[in-house]
């Protein structure tokens, strides 16, 4: 099965894979914070009950007895009876303070991380009626929802009468925000999961790319084969063609006609020359061995040359370049070779997605620290797309209806390597169908 056949189907269940990760990792974190949450009221729960064991076992400040004589009858010897009286409530042995801090203890003991809270003691005799409570706890009883609260019944002290009767006070904690602070100390857990998440979903995104590209590159050079297999094949044919011509006798015997095909062959032979060195070139400015012999050269010169190599082209389709060399300083320090290849490539790709007529303005202008060379066609111009990827390794743009553009797809890629191995800048300008302008800026030599 072809990698582009199998690709969706790869996509499917990689996808499939991820939302389950993501759906079991969702779980997990829910079971989490569930299990952070009873630990949690448990030992807030466990610290209260410890508080109120305390309180109940403290001893009373003086006796809980009250002494008065009665004497209704004289009978004759004076009968002493005493009545007892309740014990001393919470309030009357422990201030606020003691209170919080017997709480703040005992949840430092054990383990409870607890910045705020609010307690109240009351008495269950009177109506429910608090005998302390801390500045927010009536505030902080009004949210049943966010707040949670433990509410204890306190034993009456031991050594007095009521010991072992029906608790008549309670003690009650109120922890504000509970799921906030569930979450807080669930902080690193929740962290690392989401981290974990996001470390799939980059290493899914990066699978899809890795993928995608893996295919396009696989179609462009299937298209780079095709087009090589053509760009080779017509010059092999031309010769073979003029070889068997040159085997004719009329042909032997007429000097013109032999000079004509000798020609043919040369051409021929040059054109697929030209092919290798720029697949060669492609090669070497892929495994980073390009050498530089850089010299100061005249940018004038060169762009003049290259013109008028071809010259013969443009008349063959009615065409012109316009030069308007207009650098006051054209001396730049470069490998004379590749920046005559880069010139070549900018001016030779303008004609080949030209129209009928192509028209080219070459102009140069210097500034304090470039050179800037601007190539300006009247060609088919490129779409945003196209422009972003030109300078793509056999990277080919659509060319419409014009059938004869041929080519690797490489030009642009070795004008850019160039562009960049001279520490120089290169951008692009166009529109569809009105023409397209290369602009390429590269230092000047230091005088």
């Amino acid at each position: 099965m072809s990698l582009k056949k199998l690709l969706p189907l790869i996509l499917v269940l990689i996808t499939i894979s991820l939302v389950g990760t993501i759906y079991m990792q969702y779980n997990r974190l829910q079971n989490l914070l569930i299990i952070k949450e009873e630990q949690l009221y448990e030992r807030i729960a466990q610290s209260i009950d410890q508080v109120a064991n305390d309180i109940s076992n403290s001893s009373p400040r003086s006796l809980s007895l009250r002494q008065r004589r009665r004497s209704p009858l004289n009978l004759g010897n004076n009968l002493m009876s005493t009545e007892l009286m309740p014990p001393q409530l919470v309030a009357e042995r422990f201030t606020q303070f003691e209170i919080r801090e017997k709480l703040e203890a005992a949840f430092k003991r054990n383990k409870v991380q607890l910045k705020q809270f609010e307690f109240a003691v009351t008495n269950n005799l009177n109506l429910l009626s608090y005998e302390m409570y801390s500045p927010a706890f009536i505030t902080s009883l009004a949210d049943t929802i966010a707040n949670k609260q433990w509410v204890y019944l306190l034993e009456p002290p031991s050594g007095t009468w009521a010991e072992g009767l029906a608790p008549y006070e309670s003690i009650i904690v109120i922890v504000p925000d509970f799921s906030k602070l569930v979450f807080s100390q669930s902080y690193f857990e929740l962290v690392a999961s989401i981290v974990f998440i996001l470390f799939i979903m980059f290493a899914f995104l990066l699978t899809v790319r890795t993928m995608l590209n893996q295919r396009k590159l696989s179609e462009i050079k299937s298209d780079f084969i095709n087009n090589m297999t053509h760009e080779f094949k017509t010059p092999l044919a031309t010769i073979s063609l003029a070889v068997d011509a040159l085997a004719n006798d009329k042909v032997l015997k007429d000097e013109n006609k032999l000079q004509y095909f000798r020609n043919i062959i040369k051409d021929e032979n040059k054109r697929m020359n030209k092919h290798v060195e720029t697949i060669l070139q492609a090669a070497s400015l892929e495994k980073q061995e390009l050498t530089l012999n850089k010299k100061k050269c005249s940018a004038h010169e060169i762009v003049q040359h290259v013109v008028d190599n071809y010259k013969l082209v443009l008349q063959e389709k009615h065409g012109q370049a316009i030069l308007q060399l207009n650098a006051r300083n054209d001396e730049v320090f470069v490998d004379e070779q590749h920046f005559t290849n880069l010139v070549n490539n900018l001016i030779d790709n303008a004609i080949k997605y030209s129209k009928e007529q192509p028209e080219l303005t070459i102009t140069t202008h210097s500034s304090p620290r470039y050179l800037v060379l601007r190539v300006d066609d009247n060609g088919i111009g490129m779409s945003k797309e196209t422009v972003k990827r030109i300078f793509e390794k056999f990277y080919r743009a659509h060319t419409g209806n014009i059938h004869n553009v041929k080519g690797f797809g490489l030009g642009m890629t070795y004008v850019k390597n160039i562009v960049d191995a001279h520490k120089g800048r290169i951008k692009v300008e166009s529109v569809l169908g009105k023409g397209s302008s290369f602009v390429v800026e590269i230092p000047l030599a230091k005088s």
